[in-house]
């Protein structure tokens, strides 16, 4: 997933904002237990203060997989508030 020219510099300004966009805390925290990398860590490289290595790496490959789940799940839940909210609409009109 990661490039050996990836590691020692911070992630992508754009998977940095998906990856907010796409996951929360409790992601963080989940991938932290899993991984044995700090919860600390891992939002420092979704923020951008820290670099991605090797190691952390691991984390945030997860953390993408989550983002991409996740994403999904907010698309379908916004297409069915987009339904509920035009019915509301239409009935006004």
């Amino acid at each position: 997933m990661f490039r050996k020219d990836d590691y020692g510099k911070p992630i992508s300004e754009k998977l940095a904002t998906t990856l907010r966009r796409n996951t929360s805390k409790d992601d963080y925290a989940n991938v932290a237990g899993k991984t044995n990398i700090s919860f600390s860590t891992i939002r420092d490289v979704v923020y951008r203060t820290n670099s991605l290595t090797k190691s952390n790496s691991i984390a945030i490959a997860i953390l993408i997989k989550i983002a991409f789940e996740n994403s999904f799940a907010k698309q379908l839940l916004s297409e069915s508030d987009k339904l509920y909210l035009d019915n509301i609409l239409s009935k006004q009109l």
